[in-house]
């Protein structure tokens, strides 16, 4: 049995570990709640360009002079998956379910014979995808978000999916993001950016108006498509932000609890150690003391 120094010094390894951990709490359950009101915020504006958008696309299908950004390539062979985690990890399974997802994505398009590329946003996506999916990582955005996540974050990621998309390098973007729910549920999403998804919700309401454009649709569109695309890069990353922050204060809340069963379990074992050793010694006493 372990002597009763040992189990001091353990006791106290984990009793600062726990410090650690419920500082880190705290931390995350402050940044927690600056995190959930930006991404509530930016859900109605965000939904309401991704319908439009969605609506538009499926408007103005088989005319002539769409938007490429609108319209896409007309193929569907290359497909870019914007895999979206955090830099750093001590947060449960937020960044294992979204690689699992992309995982996913990508055993799926490969199997039906498609090209993928893969656009890590966060080091430990690209950490964890580049064992099996290397070859296919075309390029890595990281340390977003430094001292607080703001659009031009958004619009780095943006500026970088347009370029590779005016190069021709694929056909179609999807975005892989955990949504907020709460601090104990996050929801994997994929959406498709590149182009807009066309849906049945993407059906113009009857008896609703339709959209107007001033001075024209191409002048507009030019502006906005641009701009959408930032739009909903933003809300996914706002959103990350939030989940994360989520997953860590719960991860961190777990590991405080476990430290203090810990600590009890063993301050029982030092406890019933040091009883055994009086008792001996009692005992030895005694022993001494009769064969006198």
């Amino acid at each position: 049995m372990p002597s009763l120094k040992t189990f001091r010094l353990r006791i106290r390894s984990v009793q600062s570990t726990q410090k650690i951990t419920k500082a880190m709490k705290m931390v995350a359950a402050a940044k927690l709640r600056r995190a959930q009101e930006a991404a509530q915020a930016a859900r109605p504006f965000a939904q309401a360009m991704d319908r439009m958008m969605a609506s538009l696309a499926g408007a103005m299908q088989g005319r002539q002079g769409v938007p490429r950004l609108l319209a896409g390539t007309g193929d569907d062979k290359v497909h870019l998956l914007i895999v979206a985690t955090a830099d750093r990890g001590l947060c449960g399974a937020f960044n294992s379910s979204i690689v699992r997802e992309a995982r996913r994505a990508i055993r799926a398009l490969l199997g039906e014979g498609k090209t993928v590329k893969i656009l890590c946003v966060g080091r430990k996506g690209r950490d964890q995808l580049r064992r099996d999916y290397g070859n296919l990582i075309i390029d890595t955005i990281s340390d977003l978000g430094k001292p607080r996540l703001v659009y031009g974050d958004a619009s780095k990621v943006a500026a970088r999916v347009v370029e590779l998309f005016d190069e021709g390098a694929f056909d179609i973007a999807t975005v892989i993001y955990n949504r907020f729910r709460s601090v104990i549920s996050q929801i994997v999403t994929r959406q498709q950016i590149i182009p807009p998804a066309v849906s049945d919700q993407a059906e113009p309401v009857a008896g609703a108006a339709p959209y107007e454009f001033e001075p024209d649709e191409e002048t507009i569109l030019q502006e906005l498509l641009p701009r959408n695309l930032t739009v909903q890069i933003y809300r996914a990353l706002l959103e990350n932000a939030a989940s994360e922050q989520g997953a860590r204060m719960t991860a961190m809340d777990n590991a405080s609890r476990n430290a203090g069963d810990m600590i009890r379990r063993l301050t029982l074992q030092m406890n019933r150690s040091r009883q055994a050793s009086i008792t001996k010694e009692l005992i030895e006493i005694i022993s001494g003391a009769q064969a006198v």
